[in-house]
């Protein structure tokens, strides 16, 4: 009963959000927008899971995800795991929609666009930056923006191609976009989906590090320009808080004492070794492979756009949870668990930050 009556409140929510849309100067939709609208700005990160259509693309790995093939991928299943995934988004909004939704594991641009146009988010002013990157499997990153809220001034797919003493194979592009809030900020936004662990974490640990080195390149050239630039950097790195690719090789800080304002801090390293959150589970184990790193800049409340450690969130709702029958506890409701259909979400829990202004 618990999990019905939740997934009733986000239906509800989906509901008010579709009538604050409506426009009309007579209504009482402009009372709607006034009292659902925060104080802050919400960016939201969520993995989800293959979200492939069921059209076979010849050139990728993608056979598996086709009404043919091994995992009987229908439109039926399509659709709602479309549904699904709209449902976390209106979600972990609250009262309002995300300002930013960052994506991972999206097979192309229409995906994204159906994830827009099919579900209770077909009413709300996302627009989407998307590219198509030489990942194998031929998933890619993208990001939702709602229009009236940020303003793009560029973006930019920055490639990954290994050295030769690293190893071949391919990866997803890194996503950097900068852009303007609707007061006036510049943000800097990275949306990360790193290598995999696929073949061993220590076998594929220099993958990560080095792509983490690419992101480090990128914000270092940020601060050479603006040494108090806005920066939130979001995403899958397959690696946690505390593995090399962070600490050694975007070089995060984990103590949150003493800010600089050039420097990159992990917030999703409190959330996991203070609050003993996690984004995924492994082996029984919960973990944070999918983090939030802003600036320093954004950190020190004195600025007019700020946030806090606290501010990073998981969001971890009942229905997005199942009982763990081979360890104890919750685990996420994944859409499928091998070949076998369970119709959930998705094998990794979104998090979202908090900006909040003077």
């Amino acid at each position: 009963m618990k999990k019905i009556a939740l997934i009733v409140s986000i239906a509800i929510v989906a509901i008010i959000f579709a009538f604050s849309c409506k426009t009309g100067k007579d209504s009482t939709t402009d009372k709607f927008n006034e009292q659902l609208v925060r104080d802050s700005y919400r960016i939201m990160f969520f993995n989800t899971e293959n979200l492939f259509d069921t059209i076979d693309n010849p050139d990728t790995r993608d056979d598996e995800f086709t009404p043919q093939g091994a995992k009987f991928w229908t439109g039926y299943r399509y659709n709602t795991k479309l549904s699904n995934l709209s449902k976390v988004i209106i979600g972990a909004g609250g009262w309002e929609l995300p300002q930013i939704v960052a994506l991972s594991e999206v097979e192309n641009r229409k995906v994204v666009e159906d994830l827009i146009k099919k579900t209770p988010l077909r009413n709300s002013d996302y627009n989407i930056i998307h590219k198509e990157s030489p990942d194998a499997r031929g998933i890619d990153v993208a990001l939702m923006y709602r229009k009236k809220y940020f303003s793009p001034i560029s973006e930019t797919f920055i490639p990954v191609k290994y050295p030769s003493h690293i190893g071949s194979g391919t990866t997803r592009d890194i996503l950097y976009v900068k852009g303007m809030t609707n007061r006036n900020d510049t943000l800097h936004i990275f949306v990360n989906h790193w290598p995999s662990r696929w073949g061993g974490q220590m076998e594929t640990e220099e993958k990560r590090i080095f792509v983490a080195g690419l992101v480090k390149h990128t914000t270092d050239s940020i601060f050479k320009t603006d040494k108090n630039a806005n920066i939130v950097i979001v995403g899958d790195l397959n690696d946690y808080p505390t593995d090399k690719s962070l600490i050694q090789g975007l070089k995060t800080e984990t103590e949150f004492d003493n800010i600089k304002s050039n420097k990159l801090y992990n917030l999703s390293f409190y959330l996991q070794e203070v609050k003993k959150l996690g984004t995924h589970k492994f082996h029984g184990q919960w973990g944070i492979l999918d983090q939030v790193i802003v600036s320093g800049a954004l950190l020190d409340t004195s600025y007019t756009l700020h946030t806090t450690k606290d501010d990073a969130h998981i969001y971890n709702p009942d229905f997005m949870l199942m009982p763990d029958e081979g360890y104890t506890g919750k685990q996420v409701f994944r859409t499928y668990v091998g070949y076998k259909y369970q119709g959930g979400y998705s094998d990794h829990l979104p998090t979202y930050i908090d900006l909040n202004w003077k």
